[in-house]
């Protein structure tokens, strides 16, 4: 037998169904959790004159509008091109509406901006969702929806927001878990199973209505096929529902059970929405119309439409559990009804085990039990956060025979300078409720654990946003659906090295190609905010938004109150570290191929221009750095030329950390040799430029060479503040203010003017960016995880003896890989459960702390608050929260393999040999 053939034979089943989608193309894939959460209130479907996208398309709307970009559900799935969507539907008898969707706050209705109010959890998924398993807590009396509005719109933003468990409706375990899964038996063959468990202490009517349908692309594109949905003959055992559809072909949903089978169409009830008289009886919500107001003439008699709902009738007693099974798949009713299912509990189980089995070899031996359900739900929810995201900008400014009414308003309007977009791909999402749009800085940190189980998922993720129809010909990548124009921090080349490393690390080999390509794209990308960005050519940015919200005193993307200019510190540090990503992967390339070589000297050469412009020899007004204070400050550029220095304490200073690079003594001499020559000439001929920072031309103390902004001085005078809990460390990370402000807000006055910035640990009180994000005070997950990275590169290059105090006059000395080591631990300690069993994340809410039924449940918030580790914000952010994942790995796995670059082909071990070979 060849030796790949062993290889491939020592691979667990979702490896190998992994390796058959990359090499072999078998459409593992196709089918998995691709629908959004929420399509109503977006960008997207917003067709208004002013841009209001909430109030255009509302969640009232929802059930009886046609949506025109995508579709949403619970606990959905479709294929890649969302043609055909499945997902359940809901009733317990008093709702006033079916549950089709989730629930949640508009950005005005909510006290601490938009919000969903519902409570569901990813609690299982494989990469190639060859196993998937979900759960939705649905109460059993009526859902508190006007009270949940009326209440949070009266709360100000000192209030906490009102939440579904505050209303009560889950008292005396009043409420039903369903649990969705699916497994699949091929790529086209996906088992269906939904339990559902009554918790409360009497019985209780439940209607499941498992529903399928297609996407509505027949109503804006009137030359398309409109696809059909038709019922075949039914027998005892098993009712089944036929797809059509032009492209997709013929779709089988085999229903357990004779039970009734309801159609309608996917339009809009144009009567309801708009007042005018419908084209055809059967709507949007015919189905919601005929199970909640009993309106049997709301569906279709003749059993055809374009979506279509099985309808269980049960009342399950106190305590009682009921297994619904369906089969969707492209395989024809078999001869006889009992192989409809035959084998579904062994085929279910089998993927279960295979799934299993993956993430053993996924997840560190060393981590425990706790730490390993957390681990487990964070990756799982990544992976059910795929959305197929679906936005033309240039046909959406032109409108349609639907919309063209509007198309004058395009023109001047959102995105318009953004012609080139067109985005139909599956996207790894923020949030599917909150944020179900990408976000390419998001995307990025997503990118480093989507990693540690689906490489080549991570990897195109990463490249589509340099793609020609996702960048803009200018060079700027898209920031997010509603302003593509902002400006967010350029982290791409910081995540694109990384999975190099990880790659290397799994398979033994990394992607060169991969990097290559990113490198170029990014060459534009770098060249775009050189022009842009540092308007005065000083080296010194401003950037914008920036993605940290509502850390400084002003609104970063609105105009300066008095007209100047707001030079960045976390800008400029963005710039400088995005050099040294840029110059790390010019020199691994170099080791190839010597025309790198120039390019890793333009970046060099940047750099030093950066951090010299952050801090010149000698004391300077118009600096960055604070010799005084020791910490970097954004400052203001008045239109006399005085320079005003803005001295809060946040990530803004702290960020100067991440621009550092590390890189071996013997790399740089016999690898990069006219790289050295030319380094060490700038530093002989420009000896100002190169004064203030760590330079490449000395070996630290382990002997590894270092370019940093920061020389010694400066790295422990900022560590101090990093380090201190009067400051920046939290029990359960870093904070992103100083608690300092907590009792001395920092306030600058203008011309009559005043602007405050005080310690926020948790929700924000200035609404600036709608209040749904605060960066004053609470941890945030992707930013500590820059601050872990450089302080891995920073311990490569200084070593063990080099130990700074920890906390800051604890008097307890460490090591800087024993403080990266304190810090993961802190942060994978805001989901564990402590001394008393209960998890920070969950603060004061007793349900999740005690009850039995939602104590291993995890939810992954937006960020976590500064004090207590409270999660505020998206609920269901397991985009970059899922960092936790990366963390408890780095935690488990010791510290000590780490490596700044990566390693020779002789170094690799036996195993990482056999992995370099299976991979090529």
């Amino acid at each position: 037998m060849a030796s790949d053939e062993k290889l491939i034979m020592t691979l667990n089943a979702e490896q190998l169904r992994l390796q058959e989608t990359r090499d072999r193309q078998i459409p593992w894939k196709k089918w998995g959790p691709y629908l959004s959460e929420r399509q109503w209130g977006t960008v997207r479907e917003d067709y208004s004159a002013l841009g209001n996208a909430w109030d255009y398309f509302s969640h009232d709307q929802s059930r009886s509008r046609a949506y025109r970009w995508g579709e949403d559900g619970i606990a959905g799935i479709s294929d890649d091109q969302q043609q055909l969507c499945f997902a359940i539907a809901l009733w317990n008898g008093k709702d006033p509406i079916l549950k089709e969707r989730l629930f949640g706050l508009t950005n005005s209705e909510g006290n601490h901006g938009e919000d969903v109010k519902e409570y569901y959890f990813y609690l299982d998924s494989t990469p190639t969702h060859s196993y998937m398993k979900y759960l939705y807590k649905y109460p059993q009396a009526a859902y508190p929806y006007v009270n949940l509005v009326e209440t949070n719109r009266s709360r100000n933003a000192y209030e906490l927001e009102y939440e579904l468990l505050d209303t009560d409706i889950f008292d005396q375990d009043r409420y039903f878990d369903i649990y969705v899964e699916y497994a699949k038996q091929s790529p086209e063959d996906i088992l269906i199973q939904v339990t559902m468990v009554n918790r409360g202490p009497d019985q209780a009517e439940l209607h499941l209505l498992p529903t399928l349908w297609f996407r509505n692309t027949w109503s804006w594109h009137p030359d398309q096929a409109k696809p059909i949905l038709r019922q075949t003959d039914d027998s005892e055992h098993t009712s089944t529902l036929v797809a059509s559809h032009p492209q997709l072909g013929d779709r089988y949903l085999y229903c357990d059970a004779s039970v009734p089978l309801l159609f309608t169409e996917n339009e809009t009830n144009t009567e309801r929405i708009f007042g005018t008289p419908n084209a055809s009886p059967y709507v949007k919500d015919g189905i919601n119309n005929y199970v909640v107001l009993n309106r049997t003439n709301a569906v279709n008699p003749q059993q055809v439409g374009t979506k279509a709902s099985a309808h269980y009738q049960l009342v399950l007693g106190a305590g009682q559990t009921q297994t619904i099974h369906l089969r969707l798949t492209h395989t024809p009713p078999p001869e006889t009804d009992s192989q409809v299912m035959q084998g579904f509990a062994e085929n279910f189980q089998a993927r279960q085990q295979e799934a299993d089995t993956f993430y053993e070899n996924v997840i560190s031996q060393n981590v425990s039990e706790d730490a390993r359900n957390v681990m487990r739900q964070a990756l799982a929810g990544l992976l059910w956060t795929k959305q197929y995201y679906y936005y033309d900008v240039g046909e959406w400014r032109k409108g349609d025979e639907v919309h063209k009414y509007l198309a004058a308003n395009r023109n001047t309007g959102r995105n318009q300078s953004w012609f080139n977009l067109v985005a139909e791909d599956i996207i790894s999402m923020p949030d599917k409720w909150e944020y179900p749009w990408f976000a390419a800085w998001d995307l990025a940190f997503h990118t480093i654990p989507l990693a540690l189980v689906d490489l080549d998922f991570a990897k195109e993720q990463l490249e589509l946003m340099i793609r020609v129809w996702y960048m803009h010909p200018n060079g700027q990548l898209p920031a997010y659906e509603w302003n593509f124009s902002d400006v967010n921090p350029p982290v791409h080349g910081l995540a694109a090295w990384r999975i190099y490393l990880q790659e290397q690390q799994q398979r033994g080999q990394g992607d060169r190609d991969f990097l290559a390509r990113i490198f170029q794209k990014l060459l534009m990308n770098f060249t775009w905010w050189v022009n842009r960005k540092d308007v005065e050519g000083k080296n010194v940015f401003q950037g914008g938004f920036l993605g940290l919200d509502n850390i400084g005193i002003f609104d970063r993307s609105a105009p300066l109150p008095t007209g100047v200019s707001l030079t960045q510190s976390d800008g400029t540090s963005w710039m400088a570290m995005y050099c040294l990503n840029l110059m790390q992967i010019a020199l691994e390339l170099a080791k190839e191929d010597p025309v790198y070589q120039e390019m890793a000297y333009k970046f060099y050469e940047h750099f030093v221009h950066i951090a010299a412009a952050m801090d010149r020899v000698g004391i300077h007004e118009d600096e960055l750095w604070d010799q005084e204070d020791g910490f970097f400050y954004d400052f203001l550029q008045l239109p006399n030329g005085q320079a005003i220095r803005i001295k809060v304490r946040s990530l803004v200073g702290l960020l100067s950390l991440g621009a550092t690079l590390v890189m071996s003594g013997e790399h740089l001499h016999h690898r990069t040799p006219e790289l050295e020559k030319r380094l060490l000439w700038l530093t002989q001929h420009h000896p100002e430029l190169t004064q203030t920072l760590t330079n490449l031309d000395k070996p630290g103390p382990t002997g590894m060479r270092m370019l940093s902004v920061l020389n010694e001085d400066k790295l422990r005078r900022i560590l101090a503040r990093l380090l201190d809990p009067a400051e920046f460390l939290s029990d359960y990370g870093i904070r992103s203010m100083s608690r300092f402000y907590k009792d001395h807000p920092f306030i600058y006055s203008d011309r009559g003017q005043y602007f405050r910035v005080d310690y926020e640990p948790a929700e924000s009180t200035t609404g600036m960016f709608g209040g749904n994000s605060n960066w004053r005070g609470p941890i945030w997950f992707p930013m500590n995880l820059i601050l872990i990275e450089a302080l891995l590169k920073l311990h490569c290059y200084y070593g063990n003896e080099f130990k700074v105090e920890c906390p800051t006059g604890s008097g307890r000395m460490l090591t800087l890989l024993e403080v990266v080591d304190e810090l993961a631990n802190r942060l994978t300690q805001i989901f564990l459960r402590n001394e008393e069993g209960e998890r920070p994340v969950y603060g004061e809410t007793k349900k999740f702390q005690t009850d039995p039924h939602w104590r291993d449940l995890i939810l992954f918030y937006e960020y976590f608050h500064g004090d207590n580790g409270a999660g505020i914000g998206a609920s269901h952010q397991t985009g970059w929260t899922a960092l936790v994942a990366t963390m408890i790995q780095l935690h488990a796995e010791g510290l000590e393999t780490y490596r700044p670059e990566p390693v020779e082909q002789t170094e690799l071990q036996p195993k990482q040999r056999e992995a370099s070979l299976l991979s090529s």
